[in-house]
């Protein structure tokens, strides 16, 4: 997939002068109040920060390194405790929190879940999130929420927009950047906002482009793609405690794979959303929120149309696969506020539709959708908080969720009533600048839809009903922050039982054409442990280092052996040097060697192939304030162009032309560029 250069570097060179000439001369009355005349910061690590460690909070306007990223997997790489499992794209890569996979991270924009159809998790759900286009990533650790439907267990993240704001004399805002790397990167990323003290309307739109890639030793991985997205809000707000906004969305893109037999050429996302907020109805009444929410993700996967079709991928014919989810989450919460105690109560309900068909070529286009799974569930949550004194809170939740799937093509249906809950300790002593936290926290979750309907060696497509037990969690969560005049330092550590943890086999013997039920599931029991840790110095005004590390275990105890698709032991080390106008930086990550495997183990995506080799990546940055409101950042990543392959990883496919048998490498020596402006 070639990048149309000669239409798209005029426009990236357009969009730059636009950008600095917007920003030099416009009224200073006009500028948004947030604009600044120092130098960004670029991100290497987003770390424990809120709620006394246990929440993470990250800007995702901010450029970040490696290279800014195109989706949410991408981006989330850069908070401590977070990895992905690559099939080859330099975007859509699956992510995993502290070793653990799929919908056991809860993924919300604006408060709603956006599902993907791919039977192989193709499109993921973070996969249709562009994350400039929020102003804010909030992840909670562990099951320590319960004010979501069908709570992750391992980590809930929130991709944020905040409703406009305008003040007298100010009826416009906005922001755009241009980005422009190795490989034919170029990303175009734009949001602009008018309105007045009492309506906005918002457009956030974005365009990625990039082609394949080569590793350190100059060999070219394919991962090309091509992707957009636009979004607009309508927002009204009467008076300073109401706020409705009404959404709309559409986007789409087309990804060539390394480590897949197909390659998506269609992922086509609609969405609209309602949402509407009312501040200080009574002295205890503080807020009522509502919100509905509507998307419908249309995937397509082929092995012709942005590859030459090889019959030694594994399939005789060109053919294409059509697979949707249409998905309706609605949600109701109130939250209370009377002396010491605030708690939050409300329902949600979540309804999403799974349908595909698929033939040669093009001939699915002419053949009805058939739906083979339905998705019905409904939740009622409580969440508390008293405040013992200045120095002690406890926070605790309780929620009950009913779930209904139905297999469509065999009527069978499976029914489960679902209980969550944590408790929590939060203590902060203000003397020391230090903050503790203690929670246990438990959730029960049903089988997903891959684990449910693809998961199944002897099963036959579209009919298959998987009997697995519902996976329970029963987690502690612990950690702290602590600053001591130059000195800071965090720590988020867990230790986790989970009984019936469903465990993914394959059988790399068995061909699995069309992707169809390419692995087996059963359920054992599970013990996980871990730990995210982080400090940082301020040497002088100028100079700051942090160092961060990451580290998950997990053991299958009904086998005694390791759990897999687990990242291995990594550390962070980051140096700044940092002025009013420019900055200057390095990033050295470090990752162990994985020695705890299970051979042809693992998740919907990937499986644990052997032992990995640990590996170092230098990279290093810079930024500079070009004047008020117009920055650039520049970056080279992997700067001695090292060969590295990461331990989550798929292997090549002879679709490809590369190798079957071998895992494929990240990029090598990567140089980016990206210049920003507010208006």
């Amino acid at each position: 997939m070639a990048q149309p250069k000669f239409l798209l570097q005029p426009i990236a060179a357009a969009v730059c002068v636009a950008c600095y000439s917007a920003s030099a001369f416009a009224d200073q009355s006009m500028l948004s109040a947030n604009t600044h005349s120092l130098a960004p910061i670029v991100a290497t690590a987003q770390q424990g920060n809120d709620a006394n460690g246990l929440v993470v909070r990250a800007n995702p306007k901010q450029p970040i390194q490696p290279i800014p990223a195109t989706d949410g997997a991408d981006y989330l790489q850069s908070i401590v405790g977070f990895s992905a499992v690559n099939s080859g794209a330099g975007t859509n890569g699956d992510v995993t929190f502290r070793g653990m996979f799929g919908s056991r991270i809860k993924i919300l924009t604006d408060g709603s879940e956006n599902l993907g159809a791919c039977p192989s998790r193709m499109d993921s759900p973070t996969s249709y999130i562009s994350p400039e286009s929020f102003d804010e990533i909030t992840v909670i650790k562990g099951p320590q929420t319960v004010q979501y439907a069908n709570t992750g267990s391992a980590a809930t993240v929130l991709f944020e927009r905040k409703p406009e704001q305008f003040g007298e004399g100010q009826n416009y805002r906005g922001q755009a950047s241009v980005l422009m790397g190795s490989f034919g990167r170029l990303d175009h990323n734009v949001e602009a906002a008018a309105g007045d003290a009492q309506k906005y309307i918002r457009l956030n739109a974005n365009r990625s482009v990039a082609d394949s890639y080569k590793d350190g030793n100059g060999t070219t991985v394919p991962s090309d793609w091509e992707r957009w997205n636009v979004d607009v809000a309508l927002g009204w707000t009467p008076d300073e405690n109401t706020w409705l906004e009404l959404t709309g969305g559409r986007g789409d893109a087309e990804v060539i794979y390394a480590g897949r037999t197909m390659d998506g050429s269609e992922f086509d996302r609609e969405s609209l959303g309602l949402r509407v907020e009312k501040k200080n109805i009574t002295d205890v009444i503080k807020k009522i929120e509502a919100q509905v929410n509507y998307s419908f993700n249309d995937h397509v996967m082929d092995n012709f149309s942005l590859r030459e079709f090889n019959p030694a991928g594994g399939m005789m014919h060109p053919m294409a696969n059509n697979v949707a989810r249409k998905t309706l989450n609605a949600r109701m919460a109130v939250t209370h506020e009377w002396d010491k105690v605030d708690f939050v109560t409300g329902v949600d309900t979540q309804n999403n539709e799974h349908s595909g068909r698929k033939g040669r070529m093009n001939s699915y286009k002419n053949l009805p959708r058939t739906v083979d799974m339905e998705f019905q569930s409904i939740g009622g949550f409580g969440e508390l908080g008293y405040q013992f004194n200045d120095q002690n809170k406890l926070v605790t939740g309780v929620r009950i969720d009913q779930v209904e799937v139905d297999a469509v093509q065999t009527a069978q249906q499976r029914k489960e009533t679902l209980p969550s809950g944590f408790i929590r300790l939060e203590n902060q002593h203000p003397h020391h600048d230090a903050k503790t936290y203690v929670g246990l926290g438990y959730v029960e979750r049903v089988p997903d839809y891959w684990e449910l309907f693809r998961t199944d060696l002897n099963g036959v497509e579209g009919t298959t009903f998987k009997n697995l037990d519902t996976e329970k969690t029963l987690q502690l969560d612990l950690g702290y922050q602590h600053e001591h005049g130059a000195f800071s330092s965090w720590a988020s550590a867990y230790v986790g039982m989970i009984n019936d943890f469903i465990l993914m086999s394959y059988d790399p013997t068995v061909m699995v054409p069309m992707m169809k039920n390419a692995a087996d599931s059963r359920n054992v029991d599970a013990t996980i442990a871990g730990a995210e840790v982080g400090m940082g110095y301020q040497f002088t005004d100028a100079l700051q280092a942090d160092v961060s590390a990451m580290y998950a275990w997990g053991e299958n105890t009904t086998d005694n052996t390791p759990l897999p698709q687990i990242s291995p032991l990594e550390g962070r080390l980051n140096l700044r040097y940092v002025q009013d106008k420019y900055t200057l930086g390095a990033l050295l990550r470090v990752v162990d060697g994985q020695s705890r495997f299970s051979q042809n183990q693992g998740n919907i995506v990937g499986y644990d192939v052997k032992e990995s080799s640990g590996f170092g990546v230098l990279s290093l940055n810079g930024s500079y304030n070009l004047s008020k409101g117009v920055d650039v950042s520049v970056g080279v990543d992997n700067v001695l162009d090292k060969t590295y392959t990461e331990h989550l990883n798929k292997m090549g496919a002879s679709g490809t032309g590369l190798p079957v048998t071998e895992q494929f490498n990240n990029s090598g020596r990567n140089y980016w560029a990206r210049i920003s402006m507010k208006f």
